[in-house]
């Protein structure tokens, strides 16, 4: 094993869930407001364009996905507007950093695993555009540069749980499944990943499971007990 994959929401970046989603939905539709839209109609289009970029069948990038997708349901003028979505991830956005608990775990793994000389690949799920992407990765306290591929709506064409989405990464950084293994709190989004042959490990602080799972297929644990793992882990530099 060479290559250690990473969910952020809810692993590197220990969060609430459904309080971050009220947030971010709240400060987006204070932001967009003033530009013609109806709170409702807005959530609706954001979760349609969504869905879209979820169902992917990769002929077509996520962002163009969500954006073919918000367009139709908005009027093709709203492309115009991309430029003021962006300002709003890069600055109300990180009102919903009130929902994220930070932990100094995630830097330490980080930097242990590199150190050691690992692969890393920041595989959240490609829903944001990067600047979203990486303002959650400054609220976790780590760097873009600590990584070797961040998945996000510009450069990816599959979501999770589609093993589609795994395999892309897989095949743009040259990798077979074997020599990887997913860091996730997601049993289904994350854990998916063993189906490939991948080593799999479910971080246990924000888990998220149907209920009806059998955590023991898979090695499990809270960030302490991740560290001690990527402690024993041998260098392969």
């Amino acid at each position: 094993m060479n290559t250690i994959f990473f969910d952020l929401d809810g692993t590197l970046l220990p969060m609430d869930q459904d309080k971050f989603v009220e947030i971010y939905f709240q400060a987006l539709a204070q932001k967009c407001i003033p530009l013609g839209f109806r709170p409702e109609d807005l959530i609706k289009g954001i979760w349609a364009g969504t869905r879209a970029m979820i169902e992917n069948d990769g002929t077509l990038k996520n962002e163009e996905r969500f954006w073919d997708t918000f367009s139709a349901f908005f009027g093709e003028d709203v492309r115009k507007l991309e430029p003021e979505f962006e300002q709003f991830y890069k600055n109300e956005f990180n009102l919903a950093k009130e929902a994220a608990a930070p932990t100094p775990y995630a830097n330490e793994c980080v930097q242990i695993l590199k150190e050691k000389g690992y692969k890393l690949i920041l595989s959240t799920n490609p829903i944001f555009p990067q600047v979203a992407t990486y303002q959650r990765m400054e609220w976790a306290g780590i760097s873009p540069e600590d990584f070797d591929l961040i998945t996000t709506y510009e450069n990816s064409v599959y979501c999770k749980p589609n093993l589609n989405y795994y395999k892309d990464i897989l095949n743009t950084i040259g990798k077979e499944a074997h020599e990887c293994m997913m860091v996730g709190n997601d049993v289904k989004e994350d854990m998916c990943t063993k189906e490939l042959g991948m080593d799999t490990y479910l971080l246990t602080d924000c888990l998220i499971s149907d209920g009806e799972s059998d955590f023991s297929y898979y090695k499990s644990g809270n960030f302490k007990d991740l560290i001690k793992l990527v402690k024993g882990l041998p260098n392969i530099l």
